[in-house]
């Protein structure tokens, strides 16, 4: 795998986490309700879950790569586009996160627990990969290896995102209400999230 490959994957992942999605929902309301103490526990759960959503997407891929060349060619231009209706989307999100405290008393287990579902049974999670990850596939490098370097990655931004987003809800519990900021937030998420979309349909034209 070429580094430039890499660490361009790392950056748009890294990207992509950093915008709340159902995952990060619950996270922020268990950090409001239950304070620090959930951010180790809700950091696992969704590093488990993406790991399993992300393990599932992965061998789909690899079965349909070694079926069909074109089909997969075809699904690098339909993840470009998913990724520029992503990122229009949260454009147009506003500042409101919708994100309630859970003052319930959870144990740190139910916490991992609750996370790895939402996370893991999220059909959108499965979809997001089948349509993020070709954008950054060889298919004629070695698949496992790639399958490896690229979950692992994955899964450790995965981690410190959501362990980042709890403790700030946690300890800055005025800014993440705060709809002006999560606003701008959404708007400069939302502007990268088209940009890249456009980068890698441009790259896809380009090598046709």
């Amino acid at each position: 795998m070429a580094w430039e490959t890499w660490v361009a994957f790392a950056a748009a992942s890294a990207l992509l986490m950093v915008i709340p999605g159902p995952t990060i929902l619950l996270v922020i309301s268990y950090a409001l309700g239950q304070g620090w103490r959930a951010a180790l526990p809700m950091a696992i759960g969704v590093a488990l879950g993406d790991f399993t959503a992300m393990t599932l997407s992965m061998l789909g891929l690899g079965a349909l790569l070694a079926a069909s060349a074109t089909v997969f060619t075809v699904l690098k231009w339909v993840g470009a586009a998913y990724m520029i209706w992503l990122g229009i989307k949260l454009w147009r999100a506003g500042g409101s996160l919708n994100a309630q405290p859970r003052a319930d008393g959870a144990s740190m287990a139910r916490m991992l627990g609750h996370a790895w579902i939402v996370t893991a049974l999220n059909p959108k999670s499965i979809i997001f990969f089948v349509a993020f990850l070709p954008q950054f596939l060889n298919p004629q490098a070695d698949f496992l290896t790639q399958m490896v370097v690229f979950e692992i990655t994955f899964l450790v931004l995965a981690f410190a995102n959501a362990f980042g987003y709890a403790l700030i809800a946690s300890r800055a519990r005025a800014a993440i209400r705060n709809e002006r900021v999560v606003g701008a937030a959404n708007k400069v998420g939302g502007s990268l999230l088209i940009g890249a979309g456009i980068l890698t349909a441009t790259a896809r034209a380009s090598q046709s």
